[in-house]
């Protein structure tokens, strides 16, 4: 008997078999799952993107087989797709912009004439700085070419925003991608609405004829006369006097003034936060950023501003990388070497939950389950190659243990490993033990495995992962109805997808199991709202 029900039971599957009766599919490990529908599959590449691929499948094929559900989507209803598009774009809920731009360019290539021209309407939207609409551009320039609809669309970006603006985007965003902002102009050929755009478009296309004494009469390209100015300055007072006086962007000022630390303190003053972020090292090593000094009082100020992080759409991963690069005190990618201020590393490590908003605790039990296998191990979290997927795990998690007071966090990979993490640990604390933790094969049937074997008693189960799993005797959704009926909890079950594939454990046909894109900042709240319910 034993051997018959080993093969084939209506209560325990093996994962390397679907359940029976189920619409699971091959999952790219070797184990079966359930395909997510493609208005998920754009939602997780919105987010997740496919940059660097993941442990199973390569960058190409992922971004191909992603762009393929995108393209679905499109034929389906390309409005709709658009709106999704622009809705997760604006919130901020992405960690970088290049999926959305690609999906957006997607749309204006292959949709109908409806879905086009609302991909046209929701270009400033989407691009809304210089250097995404040379993104964007690269992308057009390679699907689909140069028509009337999306010449008067990058022409209506450059005519519908103010002179000053136009200005300071081309001072900070000249070229990307191969694209300049006079190649647009230039294919374009928007009619200026005013003078002062004539004169900025004429700055981009063929540069200022002469830079006098006095600044720009227009304040509105000043701007370009001290971008021009900076060229020529000799001395630091002179840089640092156009950088306060004219919101000179940081694009503006050549390397050889920036290991001056009065040129950045200069910068600082109107640096916007992504920016600011991204440049913690270097006015870590000039010396700006000290212990106790004036300049770290700003930013550790600016960096504890909930608001200001969400108004400046700064992304948790982006805060995330910061600190673990920062704290580091040395460069993944050369080898430049700083000594980090411990008030920064504080501060991200603040900013971090800060970033995600307001999360209303569930006051449930819950039990967070965090892939830790090889898989999450060779998937970097968002295409950052400073970051595992699993080390994203325990960042994620801490989101959600922090305002629980009834919360247990286990690894898995094919065992259970106890995870002492507590929301008074800083954040790369626990990174740096899970990027320790684990390495091997995939079951996630194990958290609720372990709850069933210790009779812990669990409203929820939060299982971080790719859901690449194939090595258990038991399909998580098997699972966790067999935790329901033999501790007669009503526990639900959340997946949170750390990647972009096209699988997910939660059975889709039980109302009771939820499917969620990890590192969206609305995951927290979601996830709590579901529990909650």
């Amino acid at each position: 008997m034993t051997k018959y029900l080993r093969a084939f039971s209506r209560r325990a599957t093996p994962q390397s078999l679907p359940i029976h009766g189920s619409t699971q599919v091959l999952d790219n490990a070797g184990g079966y799952a359930w395909a997510i529908d493609d208005w998920g599959r754009l939602d997780r590449f919105l987010v997740l993107g496919s940059e660097g691929g993941t442990y199973y499948v390569g960058e190409t094929k992922l971004t191909r087989d992603n762009a393929e559900a995108v393209l679905r989507c499109i034929e389906a209803d390309g409005r709709r797709a658009v709106g999704r598009i622009v809705e997760i774009s604006e919130s901020g809920r992405a960690p970088k912009q290049d999926p959305a731009i690609f999906a957006l360019a997607l749309c204006s290539a292959f949709g109908d004439d409806a879905t086009r021209a609302a991909a046209h309407r929701a270009l400033p939207r989407v691009c809304r700085y210089g250097t995404t609409l040379l993104h964007f551009a690269a992308y057009a320039q390679e699907l689909r070419g140069w028509g009337r609809g999306l010449r008067r669309a990058v022409g209506g970006w450059f005519n519908d925003r103010p002179a000053k603006d136009v200005s300071y985007q081309a001072a900070k965003y000249q070229s990307r991608d191969g694209w300049a902002l006079a190649d647009l102009l230039r294919l374009a050929h928007p009619v200026p609405p005013d003078e002062a755009h004539r004169i900025a478009y004429g700055w981009i296309v063929d540069g200022w004829p002469g830079v006098g004494e006095e600044p720009h009469p227009d304040e509105a390209l000043r701007v370009l006369w001290a971008f021009e100015r900076a060229k020529r300055a000799t001395d630091t007072r002179e840089l640092v006097s156009l950088i306060r006086d004219y919101d000179l962007p940081h694009e503006g000022v050549t390397s050889e003034w920036k290991t001056r630390p009065e040129v950045w303190e200069a910068m600082l003053e109107s640096m916007g936060m992504t920016a600011m972020v991204r440049n913690l090292a270097t006015m870590t090593r000039v010396g700006l950023l000290a212990p106790a000094s004036e300049a770290t009082k700003v930013v550790v100020g600016r960096l504890r501003d909930g608001g200001r992080l969400r108004k400046a759409r700064v992304h948790p991963i982006a805060l995330l990388s910061a600190l673990t690069t920062y704290r580091s005190g040395h460069s993944a990618k050369g080898d430049a070497t700083w000594e980090p201020v411990a008030a920064i590393v504080d501060a991200l490590n603040d900013a971090f939950y800060a970033s995600f908003g307001s999360v209303t605790p569930t006051g449930k039990r819950l039990l967070l389950g965090l892939d830790v296998s090889g898989s999450m191990a060779g998937t970097r979290c968002a295409g950052l190659q400073t970051l595992q997927a699993r080390e994203a795990c325990g960042a994620m998690a801490l989101v959600t243990s922090s305002v629980e007071k009834t919360c247990t966090v286990v690894g898995f990979d094919t065992r259970v490993y106890p995870l002492a993490i507590s929301p008074r640990q800083r954040l790369d604390d626990v990174v740096g033990v899970l990027a320790k933790t684990g390495g091997g094969g995939t079951d996630c049937a194990l958290p609720i495995r372990h709850a069933i074997d210790r009779r812990l008693a669990v409203d929820g189960f939060v299982i971080y992962t790719d859901s690449e799993t194939w090595a258990g005797s038991q399909h998580p959704a098997e699972a966790i109805r067999e935790y329901r009926r033999k501790l007669g909890i009503p526990a639900k079950l959340v997946v949170v997808a750390m990647a972009a594939t096209r699988v997910t454990i939660a059975d889709p046909d039980d109302a009771g199991q939820l499917n969620v894109v990890g590192f969206d900042t609305a995951a927290p709240e979601l996830i709590a709202d579901f529990l909650r319910s």
